[in-house]
């Protein structure tokens, strides 16, 4: 893969429309309306993002400008750093605080504290099947799966193979936690959750949801989105992804 991608991005004929943007996504903004703002600042259709965060979210989006749309699979090899709260004794339809939420009994005995919180998250860690929530934008038949859920019809999702390389807990403080998730693309944090929350039988919603990491970025690295504001955004160059896919490649291979 790495002869490949060092020839695609050589030949790519960089220019100054072409490159990559990261952004700090503001909450209550969907990755689409980040990628609107994007063309009217580069006055291009040819904008698209490396992944999805939910509107609930906020945290690092990496976004190609140009030529570099043709290259933002190769960010999908990177692994991804979430930060998340949720509380226990929830449900919700939507697996977060912005969905139909139900408070669920929760008997004394089924309270966890902190030692079998932890022992639990471990049992996460390792490459597995993720169902998606119904909730989302996985497509079924050409729809998107949460256009379905609002209609309250039937939503019928497939397994993913997802990879939680990392998990651990931050703070604990029943109902609430904050835990902090390092995973492959992918993976739904929202399901980890709502996973969890079952398998521990008191039900668990995610609250809020940070995006710290992607591969080599951080969110030191992003730019603040104003979306009027002249000003633009870094356009950071093509050979920043190169090296750092040859870098992570050897590493895995040491």
């Amino acid at each position: 893969m790495n002869k490949q991608v060092v020839k695609k991005i050589i030949t790519l004929d960089p220019d100054n429309q072409t490159g990559f943007v990261y952004i700090n996504k503001p909450a209550s903004w969907t990755s689409h309306d980040v990628v609107a703002v994007m063309r009217r600042k580069f006055n291009t259709k040819k904008v698209g993002h490396a992944g999805t965060l939910d509107p609930l979210a906020t945290g690092v989006l990496i976004l190609a400008i140009g030529k570099t749309t043709k290259l933002l699979d190769y960010w999908h090899i990177f692994p991804k750093t979430y930060i998340t709260n949720l509380e226990f004794g929830k449900i919700s339809n939507t697996y977060d605080i912005e969905g139909e939420t139900k408070d669920v009994k929760v008997e004394k005995t089924n309270i966890p504290d902190k030692k079998l919180l932890e022992k639990t998250l471990d049992k996460f860690i390792g490459e597995q099947d993720q169902l998606p929530p119904a909730f989302s934008a996985k497509k079924i038949n050409g729809q998107k799966a949460y256009t379905l859920a609002r209609a309250g019809k039937k939503v019928k999702l497939k397994y993913n193979k997802i990879t939680i390389y990392n998990i651990s807990l931050l703070e604990f403080n029943y109902p609430k936690a904050k835990i902090k998730i390092t995973c492959s693309t992918g993976t739904y944090i929202r399901s980890v959750i709502h996973d969890l929350g079952q398998i521990l039988n008191c039900g668990a919603i995610m609250t809020n949801l940070i995006r710290t990491d992607v591969g080599f970025i951080d969110l030191k690295m992003c730019d603040e989105l104003d979306k009027n504001s002249d000003t633009f955004p870094t356009l950071h160059p093509v050979s920043d992804l190169q090296k750092e896919i040859i870098n992570f490649n050897l590493k895995n291979q040491l």
